[in-house]
Parts: C-alpha cells; structure tokens; sequence
C-alpha cells in the first residue's frame, strides 16, 4: 500500500537538468576552466547544487568561486536559457496533479531553495503539493537517504508506505537506502543513468497507475 507520493523536480517534472550542464560549463568556460559537454554531463547529471559544487573545486583547484558566488554567476545563466524553451514535462507535472487529488505528494530535490520554488511557480502546482525540501535543507546529499527520511518524518509516513519518483543514478539509489518504494523515468533523448535499482522504469510517467502498482521496496 502506496499512501504518499515524492517527485525530484529536475528531470523528472522539468527537462531542466540539460540546461544546467549548459549554464556550469559556460559558468566554468568563463572562468578559464575548458570543459567538454560530457565532462560538464558527468559534473552535473543527478546531483545535488553542494556536490556539483564540491566536485568542481575537486577537478579545478584553482577554481576560486565561493558556493554562493557559484550559484549567483550560474542562476542568471540557467534563467537566460530557460526562457528560451519550454522545460515542462507535461506528463510528469499531470501524474503529479493526479496522484494530489487523492495522496500527499511532496517535492525532494538537489537543487537550490530559489531555484525549487522557481520550478514550482513555472510548473503552477504549489497548491498540488504538501511542502519541498531543497538541497538548503538536509545534507548529505543524494545517494544519502537523508532527503527522503527527512520527507517521510514531515508526511509522518513510513518510508515502506512511500513511492518516489526519480530519473538518476543517485536518485534511485537513496530512494531504496531509505526503504522506499521508486520508479524511475528514462528518457530516450536525456543521457543515460544507470536506474536498475528502480523497482520499475518507464519512458514516460504517462503510463504509471497508482492502482496497477504492487512491489516491495
């Protein structure tokens, strides 16, 4: 039994996460540091703001931006982009819509506090959801089952009573260190993550039913 639903936002409700590598790569490019889309890819795909931070500074020690120089130098980049093309992931933004009608249904997700509630009012589902938690709000990050933990103490739900949504690698996986049920999404045309630990995988939220669902977390 299903009794509360959890959403990642970027890459599952917005195709937000290609325009985040696009905006740290230029960030990175900007400051002297040549990096390729598929090294930009690997820095930023699945992970929360603090890690893709802390991996910068790993592969470019002389990268000399604080935290929040960082994402004040990248935000406005991301904001350029974005209103350059539609992220919404109608079908995911309608499931959610859906499942909120009859469950709780929260957002869980790595990127920034101004950058979830940005999401949110460009989806218009603030009235669907309970609350969000946003990287500013727990640590460690995803694959740490902190996140989803801290979730199910605020739906005063069991982990084993919730199913979240993801589309990472460590996503997924902190979603099951935390006991919980997890579907992923993977998207034909979005690199590819390894989210074999899924308890299902779909290309496309369209097709989940909270009534057909049946598995052990």
């Amino acid at each position: 039994m299903i009794d509360a639903y959890i959403f990642d936002m970027d890459g599952t409700l917005l195709d937000s996460e290609i325009l985040w590598v696009e905006a740290v790569k230029k960030c990175l490019i900007d400051f002297g540091f040549p990096v390729s889309h598929e090294e930009a890819i690997d820095i930023v795909y699945g992970v929360s703001w603090h890690d893709i931070y802390e991996e910068i500074r790993r592969r470019f020690p002389g990268f000399g931006l604080g935290y929040q120089q960082f994402v004040s130098v990248v935000d406005p980049i991301f904001a350029a982009l974005r209103h350059t093309r539609d992220i919404r992931i109608h079908s995911s933004i309608e499931l959610l819509r859906k499942l909120a009608r009859d469950y709780p249904v929260c957002i869980v997700s790595g990127s920034n506090t101004a950058g979830v509630n940005d999401g949110i009012d460009i989806m218009g589902i603030r009235q669907d959801i309970r609350f969000f938690l946003a990287a500013d709000d727990y640590s460690p990050g995803k694959p740490d089952p902190t996140c989803f933990l801290l979730a199910a103490e605020r739906l005063e739900i069991e982990p084993a009573r919730c199913l979240v949504f993801e589309d990472s690698r460590v996503g997924v996986q902190a979603a099951k260190a935390a006991g919980m049920h997890c579907v992923a999404l993977s998207r034909a045309d979005r690199p590819r993550q390894d989210v074999s630990l899924a308890d299902l995988v779909l290309d496309d939220l369209a097709a989940f039913s909270a009534g057909d669902y049946c598995a052990a977390p």
